[in-house]
């Protein structure tokens, strides 16, 4: 297996396809997942001829399973740690909802040269949680029950996130993947649960607004209207109003894990913002 070793002695692991003097493309998972949630895109643009990267975030997948660091500021120096690691210059960051955040926090502090381009898909920024600033946002009672769920029985709510609203399988017509509903549950039960309970703040709490505001590359921001996890009405309508290059593309009746339910739609979508 690939790893780096962050400063505090964690290892992060990643995947690293390609040529290392073709362009690279860095995915940023969503929680509780692992680099695997991204199979299809990293074989797509492998073919295309990108050198294509990604990694465990701590405390997920085959990383470290942290008790501490689990949180926006140390996923960004982490992601910043394997960026310089493998010296990667005129990066495409693309993140899935919380690695959304995690990208819109790294690229934000990125040193020169090392990002051209980001993408945010079903992601978290600006900000979830519902607050006076953020009158839209999802109610903190919502976010205790993930908790409470996951400290319960984290095994059964593990099946019932990608079983329901993350995939869109709880729609009427929905065509079911069991494949995709026990995938998701394998990626979530390699991660520690210490490092998902306490990620649940991270990506539910962390405000990414002048994250957003300082980020001078071009940014496309991806979102289904009918995700069920990340609302689009107070994630990517507000955030890329916030960016300086930001542009919005809205997807008819798709859902939180499009990339998995869609590949065929947001693949090439993806290949034409980076080429563009």
């Amino acid at each position: 297996m690939s790893t780096i070793t962050t400063k505090d002695g964690t290892e992060i692991f990643y995947k690293d396809w390609g040529s290392k003097s073709a362009q690279p493309i860095v995915f940023h998972h969503g929680w509780p997942l692992s680099a695997d949630d991204w199979d299809n895109q990293m074989l797509y643009f492998l073919d295309k001829g990108f050198r294509v990267i990604a990694h465990d975030r701590r405390g997920h997948g085959r990383s470290t399973q942290t008790a501490t660091g689990n949180e926006m500021d140390t996923y960004a120096a982490d992601v910043a740690e394997l960026v310089a690691a493998l010296d990667l210059k005129n990066a495409i960051h693309i993140g899935h909802s919380t690695g959304g955040g995690e990208v819109a926090h790294y690229v934000a502090r990125a040193e020169k040269g090392r990002v051209a381009k980001a993408v945010l898909i079903g992601a978290v920024p600006p900000v979830m949680v519902k607050s006076e600033k953020n009158p839209g946002g999802l109610p903190i009672e919502l976010f205790d029950g993930f908790r409470a769920a996951l400290v319960a029985n984290r095994a059964q709510f593990y099946v019932d996130v990608p079983a329901g609203p993350f995939y869109g399988f709880n729609r009427d017509g929905a065509k079911v993947s069991q494949g995709v509903i026990d995938n998701w549950w394998r990626q979530g039960m390699m991660g520690g649960t210490k490092a998902h309970y306490d990620c649940i703040k991270a990506f539910s709490e962390t405000d990414f607004t002048e994250d957003l505001k300082a980020i001078d590359v071009p940014v496309l921001v991806m979102h289904g209207d009918d995700d069920q996890i990340v609302p689009i009405a107070d994630s990517a309508l507000l955030a890329v109003k916030l960016l300086k290059k930001g542009t919005l593309k809205v997807y008819e009746g798709l859902p939180h894990g499009m990339c998995t339910t869609h590949p065929d739609v947001v693949n090439p979508d993806l290949l034409a913002f980076i080429k563009g």
